[in-house]
């Protein structure tokens, strides 16, 4: 069963909290092993069974409601405000092994790759009350598609450019020369239909007027520039992980795995690519650091270093400085001009603080990000709820990302939110990053969007 928390009012945050750690059982995943066939589409590929997206997704109020708790005063205080208690606490498993790289395990949704059950979902109340709680309204959306000389352009940048002259969405094509842009992706009635669709690659440029962008229809925009363009052979690896005293009972197997995931990277593409990682670490205002971060390096053993010396500490209440930590990660370091792939992984089990201010600058973020070419891909850890889920899926589906979520497969860790998705294969959180991280730079199969 999917357990939904729902949007929480500023305040409630603590008191729900404490009510739900006095009060709720914790449940117990069910368990499966890992497939260990090759790399398959994890957007399409099941391997176990969950409860279909819509399931998932809908009436809140009535699975509050059926929890057999005994609290009918949280179970009010969810019904009459759209709330729902956040994932239950510490579950009841065995002693936990020492960390080594394939112990965690996770799955993989790529909404890009199935976008009508992604319309599905933002049309269902859950959907519906988190592109509020978010403004992250509109998803009118103009697939396209690049190639010069018969081949896939990758990095090719994309503008689309309104009647004012003033550009609304910038975007750069995965390594298959696809991307999407976004037609008034934050405006609550939504953005014009019509606009200029200007393409620009290896000293190319191609302008096409009156291009209709809304969601009511599968749209894609066919771009065939004259010549080919060469790959670039640069991949920007960056890590950015919450290391707030939450992420304690995850962090210590979360470094272990990175650290192999920058090691087989590196070991299999290391002589095609030019492969850069930087690390960073956030907690939170009032903690022993804000963010902490480090620059991109081609060394790759100095990345594994900065990862094995980070401890959980810190934070407190349950959002953190996530919008700080993609700030300094988006405009304070050497990102790539041309590269292959600019893959940004967010790890982490709580959302930024929720104001208008922040809300906008995450907005801002988001599409800054997409412009660059840097693609979200969050890592949702234990303590992840339904809010943050949908904003990290609003920003992953923005930028050309995909979603990444933690299994209780593993048996290690606090409970995991069960996503509102399909089915979806359950994989060693270490093969599945590689395997993430192969598709985006070419050396797996395509980016899973279909």
């Amino acid at each position: 069963m999917r357990k939904v928390r729902g949007i929480l009012r500023p305040g409630a945050v603590r008191l729900l909290g404490l009510a739900a750690l006095l009060l709720l059982v914790p449940a117990l995943g069910a368990c499966s092993s890992s497939s260990d066939n090759g790399m398959q589409n994890a957007a399409s590929s099941p391997d176990h069974s969950t409860e279909s997206k819509e399931a998932a997704a809908g009436d809140r109020a009535t699975e509050s409601g059926s929890r057999s708790n005994g609290d009918e005063t949280a179970r009010v205080e969810s019904e009459t405000t759209g709330e729902a208690d956040r994932p239950t606490g510490k579950r009841e498993h065995n002693l936990e092994p020492e960390p080594q790289a394939g112990l965690l395990t996770a799955g993989e949704w790529n909404d890009l790759g199935r976008w009508n059950e992604w319309e599905e979902l933002l049309d269902s109340s859950e959907g519906a009350d988190n592109r509020k709680y978010w403004s992250f309204y509109s998803f009118k959306r103009l697939e396209l598609t690049v190639t010069g000389g018969g081949r896939p352009v990758s990095d090719a940048e994309i503008a689309v450019i309104d009647k004012d002259d003033q550009s609304i969405w910038e975007v750069r094509t995965d390594i298959n020369g696809r991307a999407s842009v976004f037609n008034g992706i934050f405006e609550q009635q939504g953005g014009k239909s019509k606009y200029q669709v200007v393409v620009k690659a290896g000293g190319q440029t191609k302008r096409y007027e009156n291009v209709d962008i809304r969601r009511s229809q599968s749209q894609t925009l066919e771009i065939k520039l004259d010549e080919s363009v060469p790959v670039s052979n640069s991949l920007d690896l960056m890590l950015v992980v919450d290391t707030t005293g939450s992420m304690g009972d995850e962090l210590n197997y979360l470094k272990t795995e990175l650290k192999d995931v920058v090691e087989r990277v590196a070991k299999d593409n290391g002589q095609q690519l030019g492969i850069r990682v930087s690390t960073n670490f956030y907690r939170d205002e009032g903690d022993d650091y804000v963010v902490k971060p480090f620059p991109f390096t081609g060394d790759v053993e100095k990345a594994v270093q900065q990862i094995s010396g980070q401890r959980a500490n810190g934070g407190g209440d349950f959002p953190e400085a996530v919008d700080q930590a993609l700030d300094n990660a988006i405009h304070d370091h050497d990102w790539s001009e041309d590269a292959r792939a600019r893959l940004l992984f967010l790890v982490l089990d709580a959302p930024p603080h929720h104001d208008s201010t922040i809300v906008k600058r995450m907005q801002k973020l988001t599409q800054e990000a997409a412009g660059k070419g840097i693609r979200i891909i969050p890592v949702a850890s234990s303590g992840v709820d339904v809010n943050t889920e949908y904003l990290m899926r609003f920003m992953a589906v923005s930028t050309g990302g995909t979603y990444i979520f933690l299994t209780n497969h593993s048996g290690v860790g606090d409970d995991h939110l069960e996503p509102a998705v399909g089915e979806y294969e359950v994989k060693a959180l270490n093969r599945l990053l590689v395997e993430v991280i192969n598709r985006y730079c070419g050396s797996g199969q395509s980016t899973g969007i279909e």
